[in-house]
């Protein structure tokens, strides 16, 4: 007994010097958490003074940096049992999923909780909740958090988006008084442009899960593959009015959701709507948040085997410190950052509770994906051709980053081809082919990724409603009922993000402009280097086809270095091979300085851009017009401008600023709106109108000089609400008159058409509504916007938006009656997208307006379409 008594107090006072050790947020940060909003670093701080002083719970890993280099991190929470074990654990797990193969799995093993918090940066309480939350699982005197941790590991990812938090937090520090304003005209509730909720380049990294365009999402989802939790919340903010969301989510969900992953959301929701109960703090459920768009913080996780969820508090960037709610009560960030605390600890505790029918669910689903795969299709057929090559390896790389396996077959195949949408005739395999097969660990995320059409339950979705990769990408594929035998390939060399350009080693000078040589991307797979011409003979010069944005980039990295470029503007056929309208040709004339290195400098430009430069041996084509022909043309380098500001899409506006900086490593002058008339318009020849609302249109004075600029040459590229601007303003080309003021054949006999239920306003409004769905669109490929591209093109539609066929003008790119492909689209917005113009360019004296009717860069995913924006800034006008 007096032994007992004196281990007794030796733990006693163990626990005793440990909390004394631990210091609580307050008494870190000097001020209650609610008081203040904290500094990303100050956050960060905190973990890793928790981490020091408890290291046998905590252990902080860093996984990468944001574009403006703060730390991106996460902690393991666990007793200290499970934190000497990390590795293990996470290899059993992995075994579990079957992408570890090395031995059997055990299902004795923690569950993993993953939360992660501010991804959108203006919705930063929960940031602040991850503090009080990581203090309260290694508090000593918690016993409920102790007995979680027993078969429990916590994974806190304290701010996804640093960048964008801090962007917020430093202005409201900034503006916000002793006491805070609850009352809404105060500045502190009205963030300025462009608001933190998007990162450093104006993207929403909710959105970017699986595509990982971003640092940040590629960075975090790499770590997250390795672990594949089996329960991960993402949290967020909503409109300052809105109770408290947490799961269960609303429909749609998405066929291939399990219904334990339904069930176990239900749980998970009851046991959060217990403490709010207890609290009295309203909720609720099943409502607006659906499972459906594959990338978000919720539904990745979930397609990959977890128990995916988001939660959303009132507040956001009005929140401020305190508001008033349209209720006359105060809502203050102390509440808003407990309420966020309670899910967070329901959510660990349910976890542990559950935590073996968690493991043995989670073993189960990846087991069956393997062995079944998931929806009709066995097989996904990727057909490459000579223009496909770029395309394809990004690709690759795309499926890599996401851990599905693809792999080369052989032999004949038939099935239903996406391009033809119906059954197609044999087609033979070839070896530069991909065959993703359904049966693998990442079934369903591969059925997901590549369903022809998506299913949807419900029409009112939160997002885009379709996505299939082989329209995104623009790729010939085949789906299969039956799969050829796989041979698997390994995946490509790991893209670390973005590195300098080396020196060019003919010697060229090198740019000294940061926005076209302080960054490239890693190369993923190298085109092969192009061929050295017969010994002794000088190359007549190269040839880069124009098919994707590799292509754009090459032509960027070439001119960056003083290489003269030349345009074809007409197809033609050399060497037994033909070559599309567009191609780059690098000729020995007007390149005196390099023409001596040319197999070198084209080598570096294959591996850099992955791209397969052909040599040419002369100037004499086998058919159509020689290179001295008026139709070879010098190739003009614009100098291009991009407003942003007020009542300008942020998001828009940083799709294109990153394809600039990162993808083509082109010089962009960021023009704010505000300063447009007052600018120089003549020190740039190409102005990007995102997508945005621009008042100076309705100003004649600023209108007329703006058309006199285009006239003496200037042009004018606009996107989307942009596009429909000029439309309503007499800039040449007009919107489609809608159909929704017409009456149907029905309603003209039907004297109660215009009687509807107030409670189906909602399924009413859905009638006119485009929530992301995939077109065809005809193209005219002669003309340089449609430059390297089929007499096709897909499309994302999200709206109805369509112009009229124009005169004078040159109608690029058009819908016709049933090019619908897939997604959602209201019967009304279906009537009026019959036989109208999405891509056209006007010209006006010696410039041109290009408009384009969809977002062509759309989250920086849609990659066929990149080459279509590319070719509005340098081809047309070229």
């Amino acid at each position: 007994m007096k032994k007992f008594r004196f281990l007794l107090m030796i733990l006693c006072a163990q626990a005793t010097t440990l909390c004394a050790q631990t210091p609580s947020p307050e008494a870190f940060l000097g001020y209650p958490l609610g008081a203040h909003y904290t500094p990303h670093y100050r956050i960060v701080q905190y973990f890793e003074a928790v981490a020091a002083a408890n290291p046998q719970m905590v252990k902080l890993q860093k996984y990468g940096q944001t574009n403006e280099g703060r730390p991106l991190m996460v902690a393991f929470i666990g007793n200290p049992d499970n934190i000497a074990h990390l590795e293990d654990i996470r290899r059993n797990n992995l075994r579990l999923a079957g992408v570890l193969t090395d031995e059997a799995p055990t299902e004795s093993t923690p569950v993993l909780v993953w939360l992660s918090y501010n991804v959108h940066g203006n919705e930063p309480s929960s940031s602040e909740a991850a503090m009080q939350t990581l203090y309260a699982l290694v508090d000593p005197t918690n016993t409920r958090a102790r007995d979680y941790l027993k078969n429990t590991l916590v994974i806190i990812d304290p701010c996804l988006n640093p960048d964008g938090r801090d962007r917020y937090v430093h202005w409201f520090n900034g503006v916000v008084g002793d006491n805070p304003d609850p009352n809404w005209p105060a500045r502190e509730h009205d963030e300025p442009w462009p608001g933190g909720r998007t990162n450093h380049y104006n993207f929403d990294l909710n959105r970017d899960w699986f595509w990982q365009t971003q640092l940040e999402s590629r960075k975090r989802v790499a770590l997250y593959n390795e672990w594949l939790p089996q329960v991960h919340v993402d949290y967020h903010e909503q409109g300052v009015d809105a109770p408290y969301y947490f799961a269960p989510a609303a429909e749609p969900y998405h066929e291939v959701i399990t219904r334990w992953q339904r069930d176990f959301q239900v749980a998970i929701g009851k046991n959060n709507a217990r403490y709010f109960d207890q609290n009295g703090w309203l909720f609720f459920t099943k409502q607006e948040f659906d499972l459906f768009y594959p990338s978000y913080g919720d539904t990745y996780p979930i397609y990959n085997g977890s128990i995916g969820m988001t939660y959303e508090q009132g507040g956001g960037p009005r929140g401020g410190l305190a508001v008033l709610t349209e209720t006359g009560d105060t809502l203050t960030l102390r509440d808003r950052i407990l309420h966020h605390f309670t899910t967070g600890i329901s959510t660990i505790e349910m976890g542990s509770q559950h935590a073996t029918d968690l493991i043995r669910e989670f073993h189960t689903y990846f087991r069956r994906s393997a062995e079944t795969g998931e929806g009709p299709y066995q097989a996904y057929v990727v057909c490459a051709d000579s223009a496909s090559t770029g395309r394809i390896n990004d690709l690759r790389a795309l499926l890599d980053r996401n851990l599905v396996r693809y792999g080369t077959a052989s032999g004949s195949v038939r099935g239903w081809d996406y391009f033809t949408r119906a059954q197609g005739a044999p087609y033979t395999l070839h070896p530069g082919d991909l065959v993703i097969p359904a049966r693998q660990v990442k079934a369903t995320l591969v059925k997901v990724l590549f369903e022809p059409d998506s299913k949807i339950s419900d029409s009112a979705t939160y997002d885009i409603t379709a996505w299939s990769l082989p329209y995104v990408y623009g790729l010939h594929t085949i789906a299969l009922k039956e799969a050829p035998a796989v041979h698997l390939l390994a995946p490509l060399p790991v893209d670390t993000g973005w590195v300098a350009y080396p020196p060019l080693s003919s010697g060229a000078p090198a740019t000294n402009d940061p926005a076209t040589a302080a960054r490239a991307p890693a190369t993923t797979a190298p085109a092969t280097a192009a061929p050295a011409t017969a010994a002794g003979a000088a190359p007549y010069g190269y040839l880069i086809p124009w098919t994707d944005i590799h292509s754009a980039a090459a032509m960027s990295y070439l001119v960056s270095h003083h290489v003269k470029v030349r345009v074809n503007q007409r197809p033609f056929e050399e060497g037994g091979r033909t070559f599309g309208a567009g191609s780059l040709l690098i000729l020995a004339t007007g390149n005196a300085s390099v023409k001596d290195d040319f197999p070198s400098l084209m080598a570096q430009v294959a591996e850099i851009n992955d791209v397969a430069p052909v040599p040419l041996s002369t100037g004499f084509v086998d058919k159509g017009f020689d290179f001295g022909s008026s139709e070879v043309r010098p190739l003009k380098t614009p100098r291009v401008a991009v407003l942003t500001g007020d009542n300008i899409s942020s998001t828009s506006a940083g799709e294109i600023w990153y394809l600039f900086e990162h993808e083509l490593r082109y010089p962009l002058a960021l023009v704010n709106a505000s300063n447009f008339a007052r600018i120089d318009w003549n020190a740039f020849d190409v102005f990007i109108l995102p997508d945005g609302y621009y008042p100076w249109m309705t100003d004649k004075k600023v209108s007329d000089a703006l058309r006199a600029w285009v006239n003496q040459g200037g042009r004018l590229v606009a996107l989307e609400s942009a596009a429909t601007g000029l439309a309503n303003n007499d800039w040449g080309f007009k919107a489609k008159k809608s159909g929704e003021d017409k009456k149907d054949e029905e309603d003209k006999t039907d004297p109660y058409a215009y009687l509807k239920d107030y409670a189906n306003r909602d399924r009413d409004e859905l009638r006119g509504s485009v929530p992301g769905a995939i077109y065809r669109v005809d193209l005219d490929n002669t003309h340089p916007l449609a430059f390297g591209f089929p007499s096709y093109y897909y499309t994302l539609r999200q709206d109805n938006t369509v112009y009229q066929f124009m005169e004078e003008g040159w109608n690029v790119g058009i819908l016709k009656k049933d090019n619908y492909v897939s997604g959602f689209v209201g019967s009304k917005a279906r009537q009026q997208m019959e036989d109208g113009l999405l891509f056209g360019v006007e010209d006006m004296g010696r410039g041109k307006i290009v408009f384009l009717a969809d977002d062509p860069l759309f989250r920086d995913f849609w990659e066929n379409g990149k080459l279509l924006f590319c070719n509005a800034v340098f081809m047309v006008g070229n």
